[in-house]
């Protein structure tokens, strides 16, 4: 059965055992395996992480950290692993997991479900050397203290990450998108900056990341870069899963609660990615992620200020080949365009 055979069977059970089998396979060696080294044209540098290419796995596919080496090998150019928290949790109730196929979209309310950051820490440790593989760290739901279990995750996890990612936008924890307030924000950065300058005094730094809603108005949007700023951040994830529900939706389960992700993210995400890169003016790194299907699509992110991509949605429906036939179109719309590398058009457009 071909790849995308495989893929197209998958989508005749329920999301979440599609997925519980698509990791299976991946640990067993049954994923695709890029064919060669990426085209030269799409390496490029992310917060001083050197990437083979920008497309990266967001967050939310790889819970537990199972399957980074296959995730990379498949041809990514680097795979967000998490979310994570402190303690294992099983998340919200089911069903939690809603496809809505002709919109090229899903609805989840899953919760942080994961195996807590014990069982996360110690299989990103045992993976073999070489790729990029970051940490997506949160909260736990009944935490009575979520700043602590950020700086619990980055502390348990310092030197078997090459870069991490502050989860402070999921729609589906209560409470956690009011960490994106001006002065909650504050407060979480300032315990993260001091603990991240006692982890580099022990030996080494890596790149903090901040990843944030798509749901963001024009004042929220200058109120987190100057705090990601202040605060030393390396760069800022734009964006989540979204709470709205364009009118456009069709599918039947359109109205379902939780985060919103897929093709009607596109044009929201890349508009909100635009206006972080004219407040961040060059002084944060961005990735762009929301809605990316195609080649055309991780390059209009890039236009926008994006440094780098992440994907996730669009393998539910066009399967585990897509990130190859990313990469080949992307390099062919950055020579059609007379760039030489992925750095010359991050923020052209």
């Amino acid at each position: 059965m071909s790849l995308t055979a495989a893929a197209r069977a998958l989508r005749l059970l329920g999301p979440e055992e599609a997925h519980r089998l698509t990791l299976a396979a991946l640990k067993v060696g049954l994923g695709p395996r890029a064919r060669g080294p990426a085209d030269p044209i799409l390496a490029t540098r992310l917060a001083g992480l050197e990437l083979a290419n920008p497309i990266g796995l967001a967050a939310g596919f790889d819970k537990n950290a199972q399957v980074p080496g296959a995730l990379l090998a498949a041809g990514f150019g680097l795979v967000e692993c998490g979310t994570t928290t402190p303690a294992p949790q099983a998340g919200n109730p089911r069903p939690r997991l809603f496809r809505l196929t002709a919109d090229r979209a899903v609805i989840n309310r899953l919760g942080f479900n994961n195996d807590g950051l014990e069982a996360f820490a110690g299989r990103l440790a045992a993976r073999p050397n070489g790729g990029v593989v970051g940490a997506n760290i949160g909260a736990n739901k009944d935490s009575p203290d979520r700043l602590a279990d950020y700086t619990l995750g980055l502390t348990r996890l310092w030197g078997v990450a090459d870069y991490f990612t502050l989860n402070i936008s999921s729609p589906n924890t209560p409470g956690l998108r009011d960490l994106q307030q001006k002065s909650a924000l504050a407060d979480l950065l300032a315990s993260v900056a001091a603990t991240r300058s006692a982890l580099t005094r022990a030996g080494g730094d890596h790149p903090i990341f901040l990843k944030v809603a798509p749901d963001l108005d024009d004042a929220a949007v200058g109120d987190i870069v100057e705090a990601a700023i202040r605060f030393t951040l390396d760069g800022l994830i734009v964006g989540n899963t979204t709470v709205a529900r364009p009118a456009h939706l069709t599918g039947a389960s359109r109205g379902e609660s939780g985060g919103l992700s897929g093709a009607p993210l596109m044009e929201p995400s890349t508009r909100l990615l635009r206006a972080f890169h004219q407040a961040a003016g060059g002084r944060l790194a961005l990735i762009g992620v929301g809605g990316i299907a195609s080649g055309a699509d991780a390059y209009a992110k890039i236009r926008a200020g994006a440094s780098a991509v992440q994907l996730y949605t669009a393998l539910t429906f066009a399967g585990p080949d897509l990130v190859i036939a990313i990469q080949r179109d992307l390099a062919a719309l950055l020579r059609a365009d007379g760039f030489a590398s992925v750095a010359q058009a991050v923020g052209a457009g």
